[in-house]
Parts: C-alpha cells; structure tokens; sequence
C-alpha cells in the first residue's frame, strides 16, 4: 500500500474502560468526532489488578479484553486526525501515564509478557478504515465477584483520589458498560460495606482513618 493511501486511512481509537471518562490531552486534541454505542467485537471483563500508571489505582480490578468469561460491552471510538502511527504513539502514551512525553513511541515488544501494554488494530470497524485499541493481560484469578469486590474495597485507601475500584465501577456504570461480572461485583461490593449503593460505600470506605502500620 502505498504512503499516501496509509496517510488517508480514516484511524479511531476504540474506549472500552476508563478511557472513555479520562481520555486526557493528546487524544482529545486530535479527536474530531466520537461514535458512541459502539459494541466491542471481544469479551471484556474486570480481569486486571492495576496500581496503574501516572497515579496510583492501589490494586484496583479495571477492564480489559479476555478469552474466557465477559461480555462484548458498550463502547465508543475517538475519530482521530491522524495518522495511524501517530495515533498509535498517543494511545500508548496514555495507557502508560506519559502523555505529552512525544519521546514516548509504541514499539511492540518481542517477547510479550502481562505488564506489556500492546496496540492491537481493527480493520474497517465502526465505519473506519482503521480502529486501536489496547491489549493488556488479565491478572486477576480467582476472577469471581468477592475478589473483585475485595480487591475494590482495599484500593480505596491506597490509591490517589478518583483512582480507586468503586470509582472506576461507577465510571464504567456511567458509561453503559455492563460485563458478565458487573451485578454480582457491585452487589458484593455492597455487602461487604454495608450500604445500599456504591457512592455511599465510597464515602463510608473514604471516611474511615486509615490502617496503622504493622
């Protein structure tokens, strides 16, 4: 394919997690248009443990593509004037926490490894020529509903503000997504914190002093 036909392609990037809320500076500067209700063509799930990246998530579950379990869930894309390179760098950039470092370039390791952050492309999807999105590894196992819910309570206290497992839950509630995990994660959530919905059992896990040290 020739450079200039590569240079009219039409690129997106596909927002399946907290991308869609926060998808910070670079990509909102070059995004032209944003095609909602866009389902993804694989099984998402809260399978990844994150303490994440350019702020902390203290542990968190967060959302990312799997083999087994999930859901195709509700997305969007970012239509981007770029370049499909182009918005392969600010993709990764994002996903690392190193927006804005443009020394930052995606290159796609040899040997892949669960603390790899790959871009993966889609061919002619949601109307596009071409669409990215991530790949990172699920982590969490046993992935069931109480781990997830334990895991979610014991980020509150460590991660930075906004950053932790009820949060991003609500987020993700927010913005449609509904995985095959989803009730029963936010109905553990709620019994093991003894409220009736997640943001008074956010408010209730951030009032509590803080562990002391052992």
């Amino acid at each position: 394919m020739s450079e200039e036909t590569q240079e009219n392609r039409t690129v997106g990037i596909l927002a399946y997690g907290s991308l869609i809320s926060d998808p910070r500076k670079e990509i909102e500067k070059a995004c032209t248009g944003i095609i909602k209700d866009i389902v993804t063509p694989f099984h998402i799930e809260f399978a990844r443990s994150s303490t994440g990246k350019g702020g902390g998530r203290g542990g968190a579950p967060t959302l990312v593509p799997v083999a087994n379990g999930g859901a195709h869930v509700k997305g969007q894309v970012f239509v981007m004037d770029l370049s499909e390179a182009e918005a392969t760098n600010v993709l990764y950039r994002r996903e690392i926490g190193k927006v804005g470092e443009m020394e930052r370039t995606y290159k796609r390791p040899e040997r892949v490894t669960p603390k790899n952050v790959l871009v993966e492309r889609l061919t002619n999807f949601g109307g596009l020529d071409v669409v990215l999105y991530t790949q990172i590894a699920a982590t969490i196992d046993p992935l069931t509903a109480e781990h997830l819910a334990d895991l979610a309570v014991a980020s509150v206290p460590k991660a930075d503000p906004g950053r932790d497992g009820i949060s991003y839950l609500i987020s993700a509630k927010e913005s449609g997504i509904m995985t095959a995990l989803s009730p029963s994660y936010e109905a553990e959530i709620l019994r093991k914190t003894g409220c009736e919905t997640l943001e008074n059992a956010l408010a209730k896990l951030e009032s509590q002093p803080p562990s002391p040290p052992r």
